[in-house]
């Protein structure tokens, strides 16, 4: 009887293993799929990003490329980064049908809205980055050259700078799921989360002043749109999360 639930017990694992197995190689093949149809367009991808850094350079100034494999790598490395990121809702769905079967249903209940709203505000994030934060960045950055220097900046340097500031701002921009699975796993209460709102705003303008480069208005616009979400969290906690017995007493 022993060794009869052990051997059921030894299958269920693979069964799962296998299952998993199943749907990496799907999400793998989705983004790879992605990246094959964007690989003719990598060089108009890396013009369209490089935009808001050209449209401000001074009349006659251009990008360059440093290394001689630059002008094939860097296209290359955005179109798989576009890929990628294009990929997240089937990939997250990959995810979510693995996990489901052994969630109870108020916890599908929950990580549904969690999902589809971690999907939305990321791709929010990199878009805010992109026509917001960027222009403003380059503005001051180009604005800032001194006299009598060029601003000749290399390919893949700045294409490094530009994915660390879009996927920033996207990280930055899950903060109200962040604050919503903190109050799911019981782990504060929407009233604590009220109550350390102090540290949470000093933390916001660190994280900014870490992440973003060092002028006023890049973060400024990380650390208030971060500071509202976080305000924005508590809201959705107080709405999603069922209290706990000892809470509702």
């Amino acid at each position: 009887m022993s060794r009869s639930a052990d051997e059921d017990q030894e299958q269920s694992l693979v069964s799962h293993l296998v299952e998993l197995r199943a749907r990496l190689l799907r999400a793998v093949a989705a983004v790879l799929l992605l990246f094959l149809i964007l690989l003719p367009f990598a060089n108009r991808l890396y013009a369209l990003l490089a935009q808001p850094l050209i449209e401000r350079l001074p009349e006659g100034a251009q990008m360059v490329a440093i290394e001689v494999a630059s002008p094939f790598f860097a296209p290359l490395k955005l179109a798989f980064f576009v890929a990628l990121i294009a990929a997240v809702p089937y990939v997250l769905y990959q995810l979510w049908a693995f996990v489901a079967p052994g969630l109870y249903r108020h916890e599908q209940r929950l990580a549904r809205p969690l999902l589809v709203s971690a999907t939305l505000l990321f791709y929010a994030g990199c878009a805010f980055a992109y026509y917001l934060v960027m222009p403003l960045v380059f503005g001051f950055l180009t604005g800032v050259v001194p006299e009598g220097v060029a601003m000749m900046t290399d390919i893949s340097r700045y294409l490094d700078f530009v994915l660390v500031l879009v996927l920033a701002f996207g990280v930055c921009f899950e903060v109200p799921v962040a604050v919503v699975i903190l109050v799911a796993l019981g782990w504060v209460t929407p009233a604590q989360l009220k109550e350390a709102r102090g540290y949470v705003i000093v933390a916001a303008f660190v994280i900014a002043a870490i992440v973003t480069p060092p002028d006023v208005v890049s973060q400024l616009l990380l650390a208030i749109p971060m500071c509202v979400l976080y305000e924005i969290g508590i809201v959705a906690a107080r709405g999603l999360v069922r209290p706990r017995p000892s809470e509702a007493g």
